[in-house]
């Protein structure tokens, strides 16, 4: 039988990324800590955590780093409900991993339209589509907006819909650089905006569009907000959600650079497969917003 105690050191150690953190959030000493990841270790017959700074859970230590988080939920829950109606202590809180452009967009709708009789305490992280699903694998999260249709390990996937992006400049810059349309000659020199490194949506539409694996200039910018702004400012062109497109068009602040050609990202939400009342409600509300907001 695996030990409770010694489950809760193992999320502790990766939560907080180090023995040390972890015996500070636990009130005991990091000895005791080590002490405790040992014997899990021994009684798995595997080696559960990666001893570098920040700790991180081995292939053999992702399993019950995910259960350590399920247990804790429905420890979480099962208290609050034997309780009963009083608020204030006993928060559940419900970590999730969101795409950025999902978080700027439609799920803040959702999160407040779970009911607040709940009493949950969101812990929303930020990764890119195609990746939050790692997040899922290795047990930090309980639930993600991803890219990935497989569904993780000891996971339900559920299709939400698709995020679909335009490609915006300004009337200038469409000038300048796309003065015959978005052709591979164009494309291979125009500096094109870019959320971050793992970001590859611009790459893809060019590779839709002209047919080529192109590599142009590109500007890395990992804010949603700041992000339009710069195509506002004729920074570079940069694949928008049509949620934020429709008001630069409107206004003619941008132009759309290839009318009718679009980049469709479709979205599934994945959650650990558990009977909670309080990730139920969050699956339906996620459901639910993305039905209204999403293709």
């Amino acid at each position: 039988m695996l030990d409770a105690v010694q489950l809760r050191t193992l999320a502790a150690v990766v939560a907080e990324g180090s023995f040390d953190a972890a015996a500070r959030l636990l009130h005991v000493t990091p000895s005791a800590v080590s002490q405790r990841i040992k014997t899990l270790e021994e009684t798995v017959g595997q080696v559960l955590v990666q001893r570098h700074r920040p700790c991180r859970p081995t292939g053999a230590g992702e399993p019950l780093l995910r259960l350590a988080g399920q247990l804790a939920l429905l420890e979480r829950e099962a208290l609050a409900e034997a309780r009963g109606p009083l608020t204030g202590r006993g928060r559940i809180r419900l970590a999730v991993v969101v795409n950025a452009d999902s978080l700027g967009t439609w799920f803040p709708a959702a999160l407040a339209r779970v009911p607040e009789r709940l009493d949950l305490s969101f812990d929303i992280r930020q990764d890119d589509q195609d990746h939050t699903a790692e997040l899922l694998r290795d047990g930090s999260v309980t639930a993600a907006v991803t890219a990935q249709r497989e569904p993780v390990q000891g996971c339900r996937v559920q299709r939400l819909g698709s995020m679909r992006y335009l490609a915006l400049a300004t009337p200038a810059y469409a000038e300048r650089w796309f003065p015959d349309g978005v052709t591979p000659a164009a494309t291979a020199e125009a500096p094109a905006m870019v959320f971050d490194r793992k970001d590859r949506s611009q790459h893809r539409f060019l590779r839709m569009v002209t047919g080529r694996e192109l590599d142009p200039p590109v500007h890395y910018l990992p804010s949603v907000p700041a992000f339009s702004e710069a195509i506002r400012r004729g920074l570079g062109w940069g694949l928008v959600p049509e949620q934020i497109a429709g008001a630069d068009l409107a206004a003619g602040h941008c132009v759309d650079l290839a009318p009718g050609r679009y980049l469709d990202v479709p979205l599934y939400w994945q959650h650990w497969r558990l009977e909670s009342t309080v990730l139920t409600a969050l699956t339906d509300a996620v459901r639910a917003v993305a039905a209204e907001a999403l293709r």
